[in-house]
């Protein structure tokens, strides 16, 4: 696997290599990570990934300082994931300078996790058009977990008329059903046992709109209640629709998403379970 920090050497280093499919990270990765570099190598000719803890996207009181960075085991993983090359940029390669210009996502980016992250996705969307111009994919991958993330850039990318193709992967479990992320390892072991109900009570939340239900509200507070009696301070629970996260407008038939974001310690988990059938009031 050939690593590269500079931007030109990259540029160099991608000529002539065919189908490019981009897996852009923050390190510290885990099998969910490299479930995707899988998903890219299914797609194309060459795997790029990059690592770079992007400070755009953290706000003050989020964990940019003691994010995990963890760069030789990083690289260990993405080689025998046969990936072929890795971007890792210093801060001042990706930001020689003030970073003046951004990319200012539409309303969905002050809802839902954006209500609780200000700024965020305006943070994200600018790095990834940063990546994207320097890498030049012909396909980008994004999880699924961070739901809200891969439908601000998929937007961005068809608006800003961007020959990228971005793909969505599936999210990663473990075994009891908790969603891999970095985040998991700031819980404590009685934490870790109590994580998984939250995908447990979103999956509830699915099956009972599948069979018909239609009072998302009633689901929503039922849900955020059952969480927060259980010690955890939860954000949102909400039943939206796939396409733009709006809130489902009542015609019925479209595909609906239910996510929710919850703090448990001092970790805060996001979770999210597709509705593909039964969808809609």
């Amino acid at each position: 696997m050939q690593i590269h920090p500079s931007i030109p050497d990259l540029r160099l280093a991608l000529q002539g290599r065919g189908r490019i499919v981009f897996v852009p990270t923050m390190g510290n990765l885990h099998a969910g990570h490299i479930a995707l570099m899988n998903e890219a190598r299914a797609r194309g000719d060459t795997v790029v990934a990059s690592i770079f803890v992007n400070r755009l996207q953290f706000g003050p009181n989020d964990d940019f300082e003691r994010y995990p960075r963890t760069f030789q085991d990083d690289c260990d993983k993405l080689a025998a994931a046969a990936v072929d090359v890795l971007f890792a940029p210093s801060e001042s390669e990706l930001y020689p300078e003030p970073q003046q210009y951004y990319v200012d996502p539409p309303g969905i980016q002050h809802q839902l996790d954006g209500e609780f992250r200000p700024g965020h996705f305006r943070g994200v969307a600018t790095v990834v058009l940063k990546l994207f111009n320097i890498v030049q994919p012909q396909a980008a991958v994004f999880g699924k977990k961070d739901y809200q993330q891969l439908m601000v850039l998929r937007n961005m990318t068809r608006q800003m008329a961007l020959p990228i193709d971005v793909i969505g992967g599936e999210t990663v479990r473990a075994d009891d059903g908790l969603a891999l992320s970095s985040r998991n390892a700031y819980l404590s072991a009685a934490e870790r046992a109590e994580a998984p109900r939250l995908q447990r009570i979103l999956r509830r939340i699915a099956t009972e709109i599948s069979a018909g239900a239609a009072d998302f509200a009633r689901l929503e507070r039922d849900a955020a209640a059952e969480l927060d009696r259980h010690g955890w301070k939860t954000d949102y629970v909400a039943v939206r629709q796939q396409a733009d996260l709006q809130v489902p407008d009542g015609a019925g038939g479209q595909p609906l998403v239910v996510l929710a974001a919850s703090r448990l310690g001092s970790a805060r988990l996001i979770d999210n379970v597709e509705i593909t059938t039964g969808s809609g009031r």
